[in-house]
């Protein structure tokens, strides 16, 4: 069921809902343009909307002009921690945004810069917290990994190392055992690293199951020994982690087009978000070794890249209410807000 759209100024590619208590429905997108020519530019913006679902409104409260954004994500709620927004930018820095102003979401909301850090002359391409919110993981676009710490507002590069051959488009915290952080790569490859290690020792590589570069990395919230994988070669992959240093492939379901996001629902276990490129996005449901396509989502008119579900448990009292799913796309610049169908959700 529609919600709301709003169409952006730039191409958007990534949407995240705030998770912080008071904040649940302030939705943050970033956009990315290339303005191609004799001296290539990269431009981009974040902004804030406030969801509306009573009203069916998607309203613009806050927007800024940035360097090209590859990524965003919010910090993990927990203690007295404000919420902070981390952007990983095509100029290959890392910027940390505080979220200021009213509650409700609809006045007076803002982002103001706390902090940057240039991790790379290379681009910055993906990023994801730790637990705690003291250190945030930065995929490069030579292939290497960074591990930033952030203390009392100040960034510092912890570890950088060369971890793949080509662009590295994700890397994860293991929310579970956080000394532990998965990369994916265009080189097909996907690893795991030890950073109790210096440098940081592999764990394992799994460079013979992708058939094309590894997009997206999500652990389970729910069952520390699964985790998901997604590829360009269209592949939603579930691995089972119980033996961390040989990890199974125990299946896999082909999702129709590029898997570049996945997103698995904060409270309703096994239920899985996917952002696929060319084919729209998708609700997928694993039930043990069986995943299966709810539904898809083709309202967008080009590359499904953005994709989050609203986080906030009184959202999803007693089942009452089906989720709530942000989705962007590519080059139509659209935002989208929206229900999936699916009775099976509740």
């Amino acid at each position: 069921m529609d919600i709301a759209h709003c169409y952006l100024n730039g191409n958007a590619d990534a949407v995240e809902f705030c998770p912080h208590d008071s904040f649940h429905n302030v939705l943050a997108v970033s956009t990315y343009t290339l303005q191609e020519g004799c001296q290539p530019s990269r431009h981009g913006s974040i902004s804030l909307f406030n969801v509306d679902v009573d009203m069916g409104h998607l309203d613009t409260v806050f927007s800024v002009e940035t360097s090209g954004v590859f990524d965003i994500k919010w910090n993990p709620p927990g203690g007295h921690m404000s919420p902070l927004l981390a952007q990983a930018d095509a100029d290959g820095y890392l910027r940390i945004k505080m979220l200021y102003g009213c509650s409700d979401g609809v006045e007076g909301v803002n982002l103001k810069e706390i902090t940057n850090e240039k991790i790379s002359n290379n681009m910055c391409l993906y990023l994801d917290w730790n637990p705690s919110a003291t250190s945030i993981t930065v995929g490069l676009s030579d292939g290497s990994v960074s591990v930033v710490s952030l203390l009392e507002s100040k960034l510092e590069i912890q570890e950088e190392w060369k971890a793949h051959e080509f662009e590295l488009w994700t890397t994860a915290f293991d929310i579970h055992q956080p000394n532990l952080i998965y990369t994916g790569s265009d080189d097909c490859k996907f690893s795991c690293w030890d950073l109790r290690d210096r440098p940081p020792n592999v764990v394992f590589q799994s460079s013979k199951v992708h058939k094309m570069g590894v997009c997206c990395i999500e652990k389970s919230p729910h069952d520390p020994n699964i985790l998901l994988s997604g590829s360009y070669d269209e592949f939603l992959r579930v691995w089972d982690l119980r033996s961390i240093s040989k990890p199974v492939n125990k299946t896999s379901i082909n999702l129709g087009g590029g898997v570049w996001r996945v997103k698995q629902h904060p409270f309703i276990p096994g239920l899985v978000l996917a952002a696929c490129m060319h084919n729209g996005f998708a609700v997928v449901t694993i039930k043990g070794d069986k995943p299966e396509v709810l539904e898809t989502y083709k309202k967008h008119d080009s590359l499904a890249y953005g994709a989050d579900w609203q986080k906030g448990e009184a959202n999803h009292i007693g089942g009452k209410t089906k989720p709530l799913v942000a989705s962007c796309s590519f080059y139509d610049k659209l935002v989208r807000v929206w229900r999936p169908g699916s009775d099976t959700i509740l």
